[in-house]
């Protein structure tokens, strides 16, 4: 069953023994679903975080581009592709997809900007800003797919992908971030196989999850959406 803000909220209240509108609660709750957040999208590699933008253009002799942040903010970024023609747009270009390299080769194969082209290998620079090269030769598209960050559950964000998904993974979550709030989270403490017990909680549903999502990309056996079987083997081709 789904859940939603609401429902989230006396549930993990019900398990911690708390009342929702107890004020260290109420302080403790945003934290509590941003560490459950964090720590699922970046253990699991979900289809649902990534997205395309077609907003970022380069500038021509300009081997640095500064990613749009039009549909949000990337992660990771896992392909860049120039379109061409320059007079293009995404709907009706060519996409030629740039090779990740390091910048240490661009710096070398392509010291300044004199030798301009389509762009064939890209590097990251920081968080936000990559390097090229060659240098574009026009102000070229850019299709940018990677993964980001989707709203965090709250009040005013009543559902997410997890809490529609993925209930007893997120609840699980919460609650090894509860017993470090209840101080349960060590040797020391009242209870000291609480915080242990849910980590081991959380590791078993999170294993039965991320079988389901690899099958969604077809990393399942042979490369197929099925379940792994321990009696198949080896796998079916």
């Amino acid at each position: 069953m789904s859940i939603n803000y609401t429902t989230y909220t006396s549930q993990l209240a019900n398990l911690m023994v708390q009342a929702t509108t107890d004020p260290n609660f109420v302080t403790f709750l945003p934290g509590c679903i941003d560490y459950a957040e964090q720590r699922m999208y970046r253990e699991l590699d979900l289809l649902v975080t990534r997205d395309v933008d077609n907003t970022t253009f380069l500038s021509s002799g300009n081997r640095h581009v500064t990613l749009s942040s039009a549909t949000g903010t990337f992660v990771v970024v896992e392909q860049i592709s120039v379109i061409t023609p320059v007079t293009a747009g995404a709907s009706n270009g060519t996409r030629n997809p740039l090779t990740p390299i390091t910048k240490e080769y661009l710096d070398f194969a392509w010291p300044n900007s004199t030798n301009t082209g389509v762009p064939v290998y890209f590097a990251p620079v920081d968080g936000t800003t990559f390097a090229i090269g060659p240098a574009p030769a026009a102000g070229y598209l850019l299709e940018v797919t990677g993964t980001q960050r989707p709203a965090p559950l709250s009040a005013a964000n009543s559902s997410t992908f997890l809490t529609l998904n993925l209930p007893d993974v997120f609840i699980a979550a919460s609650m090894v971030f509860a017993t470090a709030y209840q101080r349960d989270f060590g040797a020391m403490v009242d209870d000291p196989q609480r915080a242990a017990s849910w980590e081991s909680q959380y590791k078993a549903l999170m294993m039965s999850a991320n079988i389901e999502e690899l099958r969604k990309r077809f990393m399942g056996p042979a490369w197929q959406a099925m379940t792994p079987s321990p009696v198949a083997t080896p796998p079916r081709l």
